[in-house]
């Protein structure tokens, strides 16, 4: 079975039209999720935590979909 897992970060922006984030060092990891439904209510609960502040935003990053089973790995990978 296929691990479907989605990554729910989140910061400041620099501004509210695009998504730059103003310090990549600030950026808020909550955590890695086994579903997308797990991953939605992370991310709506920070969303409403700083719902007072325009330029803070939250994402959602399907990490499965970075990874392509049938693509060989990279020397990397294969090291461990």
């Amino acid at each position: 079975m296929t691990q479907r897992l989605h990554l729910v970060f989140g910061g400041e922006l620099v501004t509210p039209s695009e998504n730059t984030f103003k310090n990549v060092d600030d950026i808020h990891v909550v955590g890695i999720f086994p579903t997308y439904e797990a991953a939605y209510d992370a991310w709506k609960n920070e969303a409403q935590r700083t719902v007072d502040n325009a330029h803070m935003r939250y994402f959602i990053a399907h990490l499965h979909r970075l990874r392509d089973e049938a693509t060989p790995a990279s020397p990397t990978e294969e090291l461990g």
